[in-house]
Parts: structure tokens; C-alpha cells; sequence
């Protein structure tokens, strides 16, 4: 009866290890075909590794994107002292307006003159060309009187026309500041201030002032002094075309008021000295233009 049991529960053992070896190696088969098809199947391997490809680098662009974005924002919002002064020398640069450019879009001028130009100290000289026009004024105290060379000069020029039976008078020379002051006002009074701007200079800028401006008219046709049909007679002809010839010209001709400020004179001349009045005449210029200050 005891052997009988005794066979009975090794083969029971033997049934339970049996048992147990049976499903291991099952086990094995199943793992051993399921690693088998996975990598037999090249188009699931392939999905795979594309999804796993994909996934990394869209989550690092869509970083770097937004850490790029924050970090332009951090540069434009706390920019160093020296990157903003060289951002600022920068756009200085790129504006095209200079700044004579844009001193002169703040000039505010009235028939010709710079409003609020306060008189200067000393008298303004263009290439040694004493200038006294609505953009150059001279001192107030600028006080020369009429200019010895010029008068010399004038003289000279006076016999030449008597030659030739033209009686020339200088009417009016040298003019002080107080002089113009006074006349000016009395023509501003008479034809209002627009008008008087066309013809005669507020005191400081009159180039009476500098002595070398003379008023010429014929003797015995006081008629047509100051007036432009002076220019017409033989006399004021005469003038313009030999002038030149003794240092002087015609300040201001037709046609150039929009340079010279002022309407046509055909009575006004200007001594320069027999080489530069000739060089002016030559060119066919205003004295402005010739200087290029106009």
C-alpha cells in the first residue's frame, strides 16, 4: 500500500515538471515568432521609425522657434547702453534730411528777408566781395561812408560819357543805417510794407550802406531818374554797356528779382573793381549768381 503511493506521487511530480518545461517552451515559440514578424514587416518598421523621426524634430523647431521669438523680444526690450547708442548713430545716419536741410525748412522769410535775423557784428565778405543783400545784412554801426576808389572811379567814367554828350550825376551814394531807417519808413508808409520790399532795403540791409553803391541819373533829365525808363535812354544804355569798363555794374537787372531781391534798378550800380565787374558782365549773371549765394 506504501510503495503504491509512493508510485503514484513521483508520477505526479513528473506530470507537474513536464507540465511546467511544456509551457516555457511554448512561451519561447510565441516570443521567438512575435520579435520574427515584427521585424519582417519592413513598412510597420518603417512607419515606426518615422513616427519616431518626426515627433523629436517638430518638437524642436516649435522650441527653438519660440525660444528665438522670446529672445528677439528680450533683445528689443533690454538692449545694452552701447547696442542702443549704436542703433541710434545708426538711424541717424539713414535720415537723408541734412541739417542745413532742415535749417532751412525752419527759415520763415518775409519778401525775401529771414524773420528775426538780428544784425551781425561784422560785415559779411564772399570771396573778398563785400555782400550786403536780404540774406547778408551789415552792422548797425557799419558806418564807411562813400568809398573814395569808387567816387575816383566814377569821376573817370563820367568824362568817358561826357565824350560822348552824356552829363551822368551820381544822385545818391552812401546811405548811413539812421538815413534808411528814415526812408525806408517813409516808403513803407506811402506804398505799404510788400510794395517797399520791392525796391528799397530795410535799414542794415541796404548796399548803399557800404559806400560802394551809386545812383546814376543824366543831368538835365531828372525826369527819368528812379525810374526803369531810364534804362531805355541813351544815357542809362551808355551805362550798361560800359559800366564794366570802370569797375562797376548793374546790380539789379530785369528779369532777376527772385535772385536779387529786388525789382529792376536801372539806375543802381555797384563798384567792384575793373576785373571782377567785367568778369560779372562777361558771365551774364547776378552778382549772386556769380558768387553762388543766391
Amino acid at each position: 500500500m506504501k510503495k503504491s503511493q509512493a508510485s503514484n506521487k513521483t508520477k505526479y511530480i513528473l506530470i507537474s515538471v513536464i507540465t511546467v518545461i511544456a509551457l516555457a517552451v511554448a512561451i519561447g515559440f510565441i516570443v521567438f515568432f512575435s520579435n520574427n514578424s515584427t521585424q519582417n514587416n519592413p513598412v510597420e518598421q518603417q512607419n515606426q521609425k518615422h513616427i519616431e523621426s518626426n515627433e523629436p524634430e517638430e518638437s524642436t523647431e516649435q522650441e527653438e522657434s519660440i525660444e528665438n521669438s522670446e529672445a528677439d523680444k528680450e533683445e528689443g526690450l533690454e538692449s545694452t547702453p552701447d547696442e542702443e547708442e549704436k542703433t541710434n548713430e545708426e538711424e541717424t545716419q539713414n535720415e537723408t534730411p541734412p541739417a542745413a536741410e532742415e535749417k532751412d525748412d525752419k527759415v520763415t522769410k518775409e519778401n525775401g528777408y529771414i524773420v528775426g535775423q538780428m544784425l551781425p557784428t561784422e560785415p559779411t565778405y564772399v570771396d573778398g566781395v563785400l555782400i550786403a543783400n536780404k540774406k547778408y545784412p551789415l552792422p548797425q554801426n557799419y558806418n564807411p561812408g562813400e568809398n573814395v576808389e569808387a567816387r575816383a572811379a566814377f569821376e573817370e567814367m563820367a568824362q568817358a560819357a561826357r565824350k560822348e554828350g552824356i552829363e551822368l550825376t551820381a544822385f545818391s551814394t552812401f546811405r548811413s543805417f539812421e538815413y534808411q531807417q528814415s526812408l525806408y519808413k517813409r516808403y513803407v508808409d506811402r506804398d505799404g510794407k510788400d510794395n517797399a520790399d520791392r525796391y528799397s532795403a530795410r535799414p542794415g540791409y541796404s548796399e548803399h550802406q557800404t559806400g560802394l553803391a551809386f545812383d546814376i541819373g543824366e543831368v538835365g533829365k531828372e525826369d527819368l531818374w528812379l525810374t526803369s525808363e531810364f534804362g531805355e535812354s541813351t544815357a542809362g544804355k551808355w551805362l550798361v554797356n560800359n559800366a564794366h569798363n570802370y569797375g562797376f555794374i548793374l546790380r539789379y537787372p530785369k528779369g532777376k528779382e527772385e535772385i536779387t531781391g529786388y525789382m529792376y534798378e536801372s539806375w543802381h550800380f555797384r563798384y567792384l573793381g575793373v576785373p571782377l565787374a567785367t568778369d560779372v558782365k562777361n558771365s551774364g549773371v547776378t552778382l549772386e549768381e556769380y558768387l553762388g549765394i543766391q
